[in-house]
C-alpha cells in the first residue's frame, strides 16, 4: 500500500517494522507510544541563530527530528556557489547543537522523498521562503513552512566584511550573461560597467558608467572584457588604482604587456586572474588530471578545434579563439614548445583572419589547433596517448562529457559532470574567493599559460613566426549553417 493510502498510526509504525537503510540509528520505542518523525534539509553554512531558531522550532512539531545537511556537490548542482564550510564540518556543527536526533547528508535529487520514505516520516519542515516549493512532498506526509528569522542569513555571513563591488568594462552578449551568472555567487554585487565603445545595450541589466575612473572609484574590483587591444592598459589603470583583477583572454597583445600585470599585481598584493572559462569546469580540470595520471600514457598529441559561424571576434580568429584553444595544449604539454607555424584565411572586408591553423612542435610531441568564423569544422579535443585516447565531442569548450578510449573498446569508459553557467559562474566564484581567503588557488591556468599566449599571438602579428597565407575569403564564406 503507498504512503497516502496508509492511515496516521499505520505510517508510525515501531521503527523495526519499517526500511531504514542499513546501519542507521533509530530512536527508541515505547510499545504504547507512537513517535512523530520530523524532517528539514539545509546547507547550514556558518551556522547562526537562525538556523538554530529553525530546528528548535522544527523539533517542536514532533517528538524526533532528522536533519538532512546539503553536500557541497549537490549545492552546485543546484547553482549555489562559494559555501564555506566543508560538508562533514557543517553535519558537526549540526549534531554539537545537540537539537537534532539524527544528521544525514543530502546528496543527489530527489532524496528527500527517499528520506520520507525510508524514515517514515510524519511532517517535512522547511524555512518560509521556499513556500510552494515543496509541495509536491504533501503526497507523503505533512510539508510545514516555518518563518524564517529576520535580520540575518548565510549570505550575509560569508559577505561580511568581504563584499565585493564588481565593476565591469565592455558591453556585449557575453557580459549580459556574465552579469547574469554573478547572481549565483555569494558575496559579488555588480555595481555597473563602462561600455568603452562596446554597442551592446546593457540597459536593465546594471547602471552604465561615463568613464573608466567613476567606475573604478565605485569598485572593489573589475572585470575587463572589452576589445583586445585595450584590455592591457585597463586592466593595468585598476591594478594601479589597488582593484583586483578578472581580464578577459589575451589579457594583452604581447608578452611583455602580460608580465607587466603579473608585475603589478604582485607588487600591491593583489589578485589578477585570466578570464578563459573553459579552465574553470569542473570536467575540464578533471580531464586535465585524468591525462596527467597516465591513464592514456604519454600524451603525444592534443588536437583542438574552435569554429563558430555565430561568433566573430572583431579582432580576428586567433585572438577570438586561440585563448580556449590553446588551453589543453598549455596544460597537457606545457608552454616551452620548439616550434610553431601558423596557416591563415583572411578576411575580405578588414584584413583579420577569419580561419587559422596553428601547429606546435614539443620534444617528443605535437599539438595543433583551428580556429575560426569563416570555416565550419567539428569543434572537438582528442588527446592522443601512447595507451590510449581521450576524445571530447562538440562544444568541447563547453563540455559536461567526455570518454577516455582503448584498442580494447571493452576498457573506454565515459566521464559526466556538471556544468554551471559554462563554467563563468566557478570563474566567478574563484575570482571571489582568492580574493577574501587571499589564498592562491590551484587553477588549471597558470600565469605561464597566460604569457605564453601574449606571446604566441605577439609572434604571429609582428612576423616572429612563419605564417603561410591561405588568402581571401571567397564569397559567401562567413554564411552561416551551423551553430555551436
Amino acid at each position: 500500500m503507498g504512503i497516502r493510502g496508509r492511515t496516521a498510526d499505520e505510517r508510525r509504525a515501531p521503527a523495526s517494522a519499517l526500511p531504514h537503510p542499513a546501519a542507521q540509528p533509530h530512536p527508541p520505542q515505547a510499545k504504547d507510544q507512537a513517535v512523530k518523525k520530523v524532517i528539514t534539509y539545509g546547507t547550514f553554512d556558518l551556522l547562526h541563530h537562525g538556523h538554530v531558531n529553525l530546528l528548535r522550532r522544527a523539533k517542536e512539531l514532533g517528538d524526533y527530528l532528522i536533519v538532512g545537511v546539503t553536500s557541497s556537490d549537490f549545492d552546485k548542482n543546484r547553482g549555489k556557489i562559494n559555501v564555506k564550510q566543508s560538508l562533514m564540518d557543517r553535519i558537526e556543527a549540526v549534531k554539537a547543537l545537540g537539537i537534532a536526533d539524527e544528521v544525514i547528508p543530502e546528496e543527489y535529487y530527489g532524496q528527500k522523498i527517499d528520506d520520507i520514505r525510508n524514515y517514515d516520516v510524519d511532517i517535512f519542515a522547511i524555512g518560509s521562503d521556499w513556500r510552494g516549493h515543496f509541495d509536491y512532498l504533501n503526497e507523503y506526509c505533512e510539508v510545514v513552512y516555518l518563518d524564517r528569522t529576520e535580520g540575518i542569513s548565510s549570505t550575509q555571513l560569508r559577505e561580511g566584511g568581504h563584499h565585493i563591488a564588481l565593476g565591469i568594462v565592455g558591453a556585449s552578449r557575453d557580459i549580459a550573461k556574465f552579469i547574469d551568472e554573478c547572481k549565483y555567487v555569494s558575496g559579488v554585487d555588480v555595481v555597473g560597467a563602462f561600455p568603452d565603445s562596446d554597442e551592446f545595450d546593457l540597459a536593465g541589466k546594471t547602471a552604465l558608467f561615463g568613464s573608466l575612473e567613476k567606475l573604478i572609484e565605485a569598485s572593489d574590483a573589475l572585470y575587463v572584457a572589452n576589445a583586445p587591444e585595450r584590455r592591457f592598459a585597463t586592466a593595468k589603470a585598476g591594478l594601479e588604482a589597488g582593484k583586483d583583477v578578472l581580464s578577459e583572454s589575451p589579457v594583452a597583445l604581447a608578452a611583455s604587456e602580460a608580465e607587466a600585470l603579473f608585475a603589478v599585481a604582485d607588487e600591491r598584493g593583489l589578485v589578477f586572474h585570466e578570464a578563459v572559462k573553459t579552465a574553470y569546469a569542473l570536467a575540464f580540470s578533471r580531464l586535465t588530471l585524468l591525462v596527467k595520471s597516465g591513464m592514456i600514457g604519454s600524451p603525444v598529441s592534443v588536437r583542438a578545434t574552435c569554429t563558430s559561424q555565430a561568433f566573430t571576434s572583431p579582432a580576428g580568429s586567433l585572438i577570438g579563439w586561440g585563448p580556449i584553444a590553446c588551453l589543453p595544449i598549455f596544460e597537457m604539454l606545457g608552454t616551452d614548445y620548439t616550434a610553431a607555424s601558423a596557416a591563415s584565411l583572411m578576411s575580405r572586408t578588414d584584413g583579420t583572419d577569419v580561419y587559422t591553423k596553428v601547429d606546435f612542435i614539443y620534444p617528443g610531441a605535437c599539438a595543433s589547433i583551428e580556429v575560426g568564423s569563416g570555416a565550419k569544422s567539428e569543434g572537438e579535443l582528442v588527446i592522443a596517448g601512447t595507451k590510449g585516447y581521450v576524445y571530447v565531442p562538440s562544444p568541447w569548450w563547453k563540455t559536461d562529457y567526455f570518454e577516455v578510449r582503448f584498442e580494447d573498446f571493452s576498457s573506454n569508459k565515459r566521464y559526466f559532470y556538471q556544468l554551471n553557467g559554462e563554467g563563468i559562474r566557478d570563474e566567478i566564484s574563484v575570482f571571489a574567493k582568492t580574493i577574501q581567503d587571499g589564498k592562491k588557488p590551484n587553477l588549471d591556468i597558470t600565469r605561464d599559460h597566460t604569457i605564453a599566449l601574449s606571446r604566441l599571438i605577439e609572434n604571429y602579428r609582428n612576423g616572429q613566426m612563419q605564417v603561410y597565407n591561405l588568402g581571401t575569403e571567397s564569397e559567401g564564406c562567413s554564411i552561416s549553417f551551423f551553430q555551436n
